[in-house]
């Protein structure tokens, strides 16, 4: 999701939820397949998910393999394409690029003479990476033990998000290996610039033939990986918006310092557009280093609902807070807030965070050089009812009233706060499957990181967007990330199990 969320943790193993004691990890399409409730053709869906097990995962592990990286641009048009080939093997129809002024997304449809529509929004690019910093090469998606786990599948894009699209896109599978008609129809919608934060994705979908086709809609949702480690789903009613954006300072716009690097010892005669950088990040945030201060930035910012914040409380009292810390590496909350209180700032609270600084020499030693240019990587985090536009004009007027008009602001993408209604169809939905396969699903008023849902939730189209689908997995953005293949943990679904959850919501929504 994608996903430009917390680097350490996938979307819900920061706030824990609890499980039944229903054991379904054993022999998933087993027990959903007896629990069918006489739908002889769910049963016999189900009852293939086992023989397709390694095809499954190798299917997985091919696509892991090619990764399309848009900040890089790795693997264009060849990501777009198998992508589509996915889709077309899963019985999609119709399947074609849809070209942007920046990457192409793919769009199909699958007519299953059914009365109701769905719209899946699925993402085929990924993060950069380092292979240094791996234990398993990042590309070769190996099969991999993982303590208190079971076998997990280890690489980029294992869990955000090529692993619950290929679950899903085996459940479609399924179905066809079965020979059973799905019981809705289904439009894809696929972009592959969502790990820039989308800038593109807005223009597909108001392309006329995809508009035509999520207008039948009764909602869109984005397969996840919804378990935390031990086996707790949350059901999350939104997510924040973001902008990714560049501060650039250089002696070339500000007409001060130098136009190119030159000695250090210049320093005592010479600006720096280095330290006009620093200066400028410095008006960014309050004392606190923490606090945004640009000028207007939290006038609509909507706090809390009393519903929302009862949520929160809620997610604190069943999650232990010292797992949280643990599985961060940090021993305190910003400003010693105590549990509660950080959860709330994480729900409630926009950010500016610096995602990077570069500038001069940063290799082995010192260079002694007085760089003529200096960069600042920035990500902001909006919450309803801020949007991208408002928030990067105010940034920009902020810096222009402190002497710092020459700084470049290039936003990279970026998008609004997307929400959906408790009370919505999808929702009710998602917690009634959940219910159903035996877990205690908890509310969450919106995920922290972002996707880019408003496209859907917002006008023209309106549709309530959401997340769906059991299995586990973590390390989105991160070395080491994996989806878990075979799970010893009777409350956590492998890859069979997160497969058949797909086939009993499909049923669900129909």
């Amino acid at each position: 999701m994608a996903d430009v969320s917390d680097p350490s943790l996938s979307r819900r193993e920061f706030v824990q939820g609890t499980v039944s004691s229903v054991a379904l990890a054993g022999a998933p399409a087993a027990v959903l397949a007896a629990a069918a409730g006489g739908n002889a053709d769910k049963a016999a869906v189900l009852a293939r998910i086992p023989t397709m097990h390694a095809a499954n995962v190798k299917r997985l592990q091919d696509w892991i393999a090619l990764p399309s990286i848009a900040a890089e641009n790795l693997n264009y048009p060849q990501g777009a394409q198998h992508m589509m080939k996915l889709a077309q093997d899963a019985g999609f129809t119709g399947v074609k690029l849809i070209p942007t002024s920046g990457k192409p997304g793919v769009f199909g449809t699958i007519d299953a003479g059914a009365r109701t529509t769905m719209g899946i929004y699925f993402m085929y690019d990924v993060k950069q990476f380092v292979p240094a910093e791996w234990s398993s090469p990042p590309l070769e998606a190996k099969l991999v033990p993982k303590e208190g786990l079971g076998t997990v599948c280890m690489g980029r894009g294992a869990v955000n998000q090529k692993g619950p699209e290929n679950s899903f896109l085996s459940a479609l599978l399924a179905f066809r290996a079965a020979g059973k008609k799905l019981p809705v129809n289904l439009v894809l919608v696929c972009e592959g610039e969502e790990e820039i934060a989308s800038p593109h994705f807005r223009d597909m979908v108001m392309t006329p033939e995809v508009m035509a086709g999520l207008r039948k809609c009764a909602g869109v949702f984005m397969p996840e990986a919804g378990q935390d480690r031990d086996g707790g789903v949350q059901v999350s009613l939104g997510a924040k918006g973001v902008v990714e954006l560049e501060l650039i300072s250089s002696g070339e716009k500000w007409g001060r310092g130098p136009t190119h690097d030159v000695h250090s010892s210049l320093e005592a005669q010479l600006d720096s557009p280095s330290w006009h950088l620093v200066q400028a990040l410095n008006t960014l945030v309050e004392k606190d280093g923490h606090t945004p201060a640009v000028d207007g930035f939290f006038e609509k910012a909507k706090p809390l609902s009393a519903a929302q914040q009862q949520m929160v409380r809620d997610h604190a009292a069943k999650t232990p807070e010292a797992t949280a810390k643990k599985v961060l590496g940090v021993q305190h909350w910003i400003h010693d807030a105590n549990w509660v209180d950080s959860l709330m700032l994480l729900e409630s609270k926009p950010t500016i965070n610096i995602e990077g600084l570069v500038g001069g020499y940063t290799g082995p030693g010192g260079k002694t050089v007085l760089p003529h240019k200096a960069v600042a990587k920035i990500d902001m985090r909006l919450v309803p009812d801020m949007t991208a536009a408002d928030t990067l004009a105010k940034l920009k007027a902020h810096l222009a009233k402190r002497g710092f008009a020459d700084i470049e602001v290039n936003m990279s993408g970026g998008y609004d706060p997307t929400q959906t209604d408790r009370d919505s169809k999808l929702i009710q939905t998602q917690l009634a499957t959940y219910r159903k396969l035996g877990l205690d699903p908890q509310l969450w008023p919106r995920s922290a990181g972002s996707w880019p849902g408003y496209v859907f939730t917002d006008a023209p189209l309106r549709l309530p967007a959401g997340h769906f689908g059991l299995g586990h997995g973590t390390g989105a953005h991160a070395p080491d990330e994996y989806y878990l293949i075979d799970s010893t943990n009777p409350k956590v679904q492998g890859l069979d199990g997160a497969v058949a959850s797909f086939v009993e919501y499909l049923y669900a929504l129909a």
